[in-house]
């Protein structure tokens, strides 16, 4: 089935009816807004930095299911980079509480 747009050229029969030629248009980008990246990124303890991630995630789906394929896009690479962002900050949290954990340990 053909998704058409109403072409600007337009003929007429003899009986008065009018025709409109349909043009095909091209299917929509695929969706990438990062949103199993961001919701992995929220178990990382950097709670703050998730939640925007989160929210950049959700509203690029907006973005997209609206039509705005390149706000979709710009706000899904945002979600990305800063998804990996709390990504790395939750890992150095991990690795500092480790180390001054293990380093004033009683023996």
């Amino acid at each position: 089935m053909a998704v058409g747009v109403l072409d600007s050229q337009t003929k007429s029969s003899l009986s008065g009816s009018t025709f409109f030629y349909l043009e095909e248009q091209e299917p929509p980008p695929p969706l990438r807004s990062y949103l199993y990246v961001t919701m992995l990124a929220c178990f990382c303890p950097a709670c703050p930095v998730n939640i925007v991630a989160l929210v950049f995630s959700v509203m690029s789906r907006n973005s997209y299911y609206r039509g705005d394929y390149d706000g979709s896009r710009r706000l899904g690479r945002n979600a990305l980079y800063v998804s990996i962002a709390s990504v790395i900050i939750g890992l150095l949290v991990i690795a500092i509480t480790c180390i001054v954990h293990f380093t004033t340990m009683d023996l």
